[in-house]
């Protein structure tokens, strides 16, 4: 009911518009004016232009002779090629639009600098934890011999260093140790019988000291330990089964002989990998490859690991491309001494290719439309226009501007979106204003 009365006001309203121009104009002399028309002009008359701001069409205005829509109230230079501005005949400043400093913190209107910044294009792929073939290291039996007892189970288990591998029975070592208790048995009969040890019994005993040396020796090139030999020197008996203990830390990558073997000096017995150091295997597809070189940062995330993130330097493995993923390999050295990595764990991999210093601004402040991309830039007086911007590459969070903005000029980094809208508003409102 209420609506309907409403209505009808309006449609009286109308109907009495017409009637008192034309009264108007009788008693002024002017000639009528159409109905249809009086209608329009009056209801323009009537209703005000919602806006934010904007400029006054009989205010001088000052703009760019090569950027047209760079227009301000002073003169001054142009943001984007920084050249005068030049007075012009007067009208709207074409796309902006004016926001005084409360409103602009009611919309959440924040400022950014068009600065100089450090970027680089990230190029994302991923990668694989590997081990770092460079700590790969073969244990292999010194002398040929039957494998009496391996102390390595399984493929994955960690060596520390001085833990016993496996013992070997060797005849020929066994022989070796027979010549050794019969040389310290001389030895020891020389030294006992002889009361003057100079002269001749002095080179005696010098000659006995020196084969027991080289006889140590070889022991110890066939990997019999410190403590195998004080106990055949003690004990003047052979040790048929002679244990092989690790001398370095790692974990078991390979076993290539089992228990009751008879192994030779080329059999591979395992195989360890020390994982304090472990490389990061990043695969690059080719279109990649024309920006990425040798050295340059890598940042390494580990996704729902708790890892914290690496960074290094990247280092190409090889130069050609894989026949089956038609990618090309790289690397990454990192330290492991946490063993917190693992052989086989995947990683999302963020290379900063073709690094330079160029304009910048957060990507937050960039408009992106299906005509181009744009931003909001900030003038005195709480003036805000839509300036086409050219984009290049993206880090970190900020966008290399190519064209369009000077250093240090200001820019809206969030509410962005709304000041664009009222500009675009605002500009459509004064066009229809002006069109006759």
């Amino acid at each position: 009911m209420k609506s309907s009365l409403v209505r009808a006001l309006y449609y009286a309203v109308l109907l009495l518009v017409p009637l008192c121009a034309a009264g108007v104009a009788l008693f002024s002399g002017a000639p009528p004016v159409a109905g249809g028309d009086a209608v329009m002009h009056a209801a323009h008359a009537a209703e005000p232009v919602a806006q934010l701001g904007g400029g006054n069409p009989a205010q001088k205005r000052w703009i760019c002779p090569m950027h047209p829509h760079i227009a301000q109230d002073h003169p001054g230079t142009c943001p984007i090629c920084g050249m005068d501005l030049v007075e012009a005949d007067g009208g709207h400043e074409a796309g902006g639009v004016q926001v005084d400093p409360a409103m602009q913190q009611r919309l959440g209107v924040r400022l950014a600098r068009v600065e100089s910044r450090r970027l680089a294009r990230e190029v994302h792929t991923y990668g694989t934890v590997v081990v770092d073939e460079a700590s790969v290291r073969a244990v292999s039996p010194k002398i040929e011999g039957w494998l009496s007892r391996l102390y390595v189970r399984a493929v994955g288990q960690h060596v520390a260093a001085g833990q016993l591998l496996y013992e070997i029975y060797s005849p020929e070592l066994v022989q070796r140790q027979r010549e050794y208790i019969e040389l310290l048995q001389r030895r020891d009969q020389l030294l006992e019988s002889l009361s003057d040890r100079s002269g001749q019994n002095a080179q005696v005993a010098a000659s006995l000291a020196r084969e027991r040396l080289r006889m140590r020796d070889k022991f110890a090139y066939a990997d019999v330990g410190a403590a195998t030999l004080a106990e055949i020197e003690r004990t003047h008996r052979t040790v048929d089964r002679v244990p092989v203990f690790a001398t370095r830390s790692g974990y078991v990558t390979q076993i290539g002989a089992r228990e009751g073997a008879f192994v030779t000096p080329v059999t591979p017995l395992l195989t360890l990998a020390d994982n304090a150091t472990v490389w990061i295997d990043i695969a690059l597809y080719p279109d990649q490859l024309e920006w990425v070189r040798e050295g340059d940062a890598v940042t390494v995330r580990f996704p729902r690991s708790g890892h914290p993130p690496l960074t290094g330097r990247l280092r190409f493995a090889s130069p050609t491309l894989d026949p089956l993923s038609r990618t090309a390999r790289a690397r990454l050295e990192v330290r492991n001494t946490d063993g917190l990595l693992r052989p086989g764990e995947f990683a999302d991999v963020v290379i900063a290719a073709e690094p330079r210093t160029a304009l910048a601004v957060p990507r937050s402040s960039v408009i992106r439309t299906g005509t181009g991309e744009r931003v909001m830039l900030a003038r005195d007086g709480g003036h805000f226009m839509p300036v086409p911007v050219e984009t290049g590459i993206e880090s970190g969070g900020y966008v290399e501007i190519v064209d369009g903005l000077q250093e240090d000029a200001e820019v809206a980094a969030s509410g962005q979106f709304l000041l664009d809208a009222a500009a675009s508003l605002d500009d459509a409102a004064h066009r229809m204003q002006s069109a006759p």
